[in-house]
């Protein structure tokens, strides 16, 4: 064990996969652009292929999860709500705490079979960031400045063209709009005593407009919501640099359900279900930290070989030709074709480094309810 941990820990194996990351994902991208001339001819055949190259490289992340860190998920719900996962269409409301949430979020959507048709009310800034924005771009996810008087006419648009979606879909919400620190926290609170409403303490106040236009916008085509709140064993603070150098985590997910007919379609009362639910959140995380676990049955949903399966084929395709281009340049012996090797390797580091950077927490997040960060902008 204590070998295996080494060599999850060397730098070299972490920039292969890297390597392999971002090689495929150009390569995925390259793709869907080309299944660009489907949307004209067949709308529905370009999705379901997009899905699937989606899926190709989203499971490189899952497979780092799963496999590499062996990150264990565990959820809390009933074998009822389980049943129906993969089975409908849905919105999905989860916490933002953690710079991996995304990723365990992105584990239960692969282990149901739905990870290439996932989607997320995303940051426009997103759309910048190469691999990640341009695939997304590709699956029609919806891209936000979070500056309602911009976004509405994007919005209703996005939101209206996934009404006819072929494949079932998870729309992932962040209702707090950004990751939660404490100083985040505290002028969140500000706000929410300015408002009249309840205070959070784990949890930043829900900005309630881009729920409850989601669920305009879609319903009809979803049938419920899914409530998600995570947690990790042990107060671990997990991150994507940790998942890289191979550190397991342990995830415990409440998952509950709601169907849309019971919501409010009213838009105020519709914003004061979900403040209620912030409340029941607050209430679970509580919970959480006093007994380390949340209430309910568990439910461990085995993972699949796919995502390794997928990755393999991808390193298989792509490290051949590397290494063996390696190797002709050591063998070479020419100082110019190995200082070109070294600047290659230097410069794939800094842009895989700074792919994990997008999710870090102290560089994401919006100046929601902060005055003077809005000053600065």
């Amino acid at each position: 064990m204590a070998l295996l941990a080494y060599l999850k820990s060397l730098f070299i194996l972490q920039l292969l996969m890297g390597f392999v990351f971002v090689v495929s994902g150009l390569i995925i991208n390259f793709i869907q652009l080309c299944t660009c001339v489907l949307w004209p001819i067949n709308k529905q055949l370009y999705r379901r292929i997009n899905c699937r190259l989606s899926y190709s490289l989203w499971s490189q992340l899952v497979m780092l999860l799963e496999w590499w860190s062996g990150t264990d998920c565990t959820l809390y719900t009933d074998q009822a709500t389980v049943d129906k996962f993969g089975k409908e269409h849905v919105i999905i409301i989860l916490n933002h705490n953690y710079e991996i949430d995304f990723l365990c979020g992105w584990t239960m959507c692969e282990r149901y079979g739905i990870l290439g048709s996932s989607k997320v009310l995303a940051k426009h800034e997103l759309l910048k960031v190469p691999l990640i924005g341009w695939t997304w771009y590709f699956l029609e996810i919806v891209f936000c400045k979070r500056k309602w008087e911009e976004d509405r006419n994007t919005v209703y648009r996005g939101l209206s063209r996934l009404k006819d979606y072929p494949e079932y879909m998870w729309f992932l919400l962040y209702c707090e709009g950004t990751r939660f620190t404490e100083k985040k926290h505290q002028i969140s609170m500000q706000v929410a005593e300015s408002k009249g409403l309840p205070k959070l303490k784990y949890h930043l106040l829900p900005r309630t407009k881009g729920f409850t236009t989601t669920l305009q916008c879609l319903k009809g085509t979803v049938t419920a919501v899914y409530d998600v709140t995570l947690n990790f064993k042990d107060n671990q603070t997990p991150t994507l640099l940790g998942i890289v150098n191979g550190k397991k985590y342990k995830a415990d997910m409440s998952v509950r359900r709601f169907s849309v007919e019971d919501i409010p379609d009213n838009e105020e009362e519709c914003a004061n279900w979900l403040h209620k639910l912030y409340q029941e959140k607050d209430a679970l995380q509580e919970y959480y930290n006093k007994e380390g676990k949340f209430p309910g049955p568990t439910i461990i949903p085995p993972r699949r070989l796919w995502t390794l399966l997928n990755f393999l084929f991808w390193a298989t395709l792509l490290l051949s030709p590397l290494i063996k281009f390696a190797c002709g340049v050591v063998v070479s012996g020419s100082p110019l074709l190995i200082i070109g090797f070294i600047i290659f390797l230097i410069i794939a580091s800094i842009a895989i480094r700074r792919l994990i950077g997008v999710t870090e927490v102290k560089k994401t997040g919006s100046s929601y309810g902060n005055q003077e960060a809005k000053k600065q902008n």
